[in-house]
């Protein structure tokens, strides 16, 4: 009889240690789980902002050359498939922020979480509820809506909210058009400038050189007009600033 208790006593342990090491493995595989969502998700944003990339490239192309192709249609396409692309990075953050926020709310998932932990995703970061991202499209769309004032103060706001994010150098080139579009060439001369001077490797500063020799120019400095659109030309010969420079140059000559 003792030796039946025994074993039905050893078979409960038994039961017992098994239980646990179920629940235990239930919420590893939770975590991770959620740990693969968190990646497919940041995956997603990923491509989704080369897209808006992209598309942002195609629409500064058409704004270069709408002097010499006043193509509507294809502006107002691609400013179209902007917006559906804002829309849909908008959407895949707000899907992240909830996620972050559930696994930050579970104490098995902080035991788990390494101790050092960096954001893969800049738009994971916020500031007053706003993403780098959402804002920086924001005054993005006044700027191609012509709405230049609404565009300075959001380029504004979202270089001094983010000012070490990737799309810090765009905001400074986009206030300095919005600047030059509103005729206050002085402000644009100075947003230039600092992006040039701040951000040499940047992809912008070839574009910032050939404003800053338009913007002179404005002002009647032809000699530093000169000066800026000969070092598009010297600097960045395969740029598309290149030949619109060489354009320039010729003119003012």
């Amino acid at each position: 009889m003792c030796v039946r208790t025994l074993v039905s006593g050893s078979a409960v342990c038994g039961l017992l240690a098994s239980t646990v090491m179920l629940v235990g493995c239930a919420k590893h595989a939770d975590f991770l789980e959620m740990r693969n969502q968190l990646s497919t998700i940041s995956k997603t944003q990923d491509q989704d902002h080369q897209r808006v990339d992209t598309v942002m490239r195609r629409l500064e192309a058409v704004e270069r050359s709408k002097d010499m192709d006043p193509g509507k249609s294809r502006f107002d396409d691609l400013a179209a498939r902007f917006q559906k692309l804002e829309n849909r990075l908008a959407k895949l953050e707000e899907v992240a922020s909830q996620a972050s926020a559930k696994s930050d709310s579970s104490t098995e998932l902080r035991a788990s979480r390494p101790v050092k932990q960096t954001q893969s995703v800049e738009s994971m970061v916020t500031v007053s509820g706003i993403t780098p991202t959402s804002a920086f499209n924001l005054a993005y769309n006044d700027y191609l809506n012509g709405k230049y004032e609404l565009a300075v103060a959001g380029f504004q706001r979202f270089i001094k909210d983010f000012p070490g994010t990737s799309l810090t150098p765009n905001a400074q080139y986009w206030l300095g058009e919005s600047y030059y579009n509103l005729k206050d060439y002085g402000r644009a001369i100075q947003t230039f400038d600092y992006l040039v001077a701040e951000y040499p490797g940047n992809e912008k500063v070839p574009a910032a050189l050939y404003k800053l020799g338009l913007a002179t120019a404005e002002t009647g400095d032809l000699g530093r007009s000169r000066k800026n659109l000969k070092r598009v030309l010297e600097e960045f010969p395969s740029s598309d600033e290149s030949k619109l420079a060489k354009n320039k140059l010729a003119e003012i000559r």
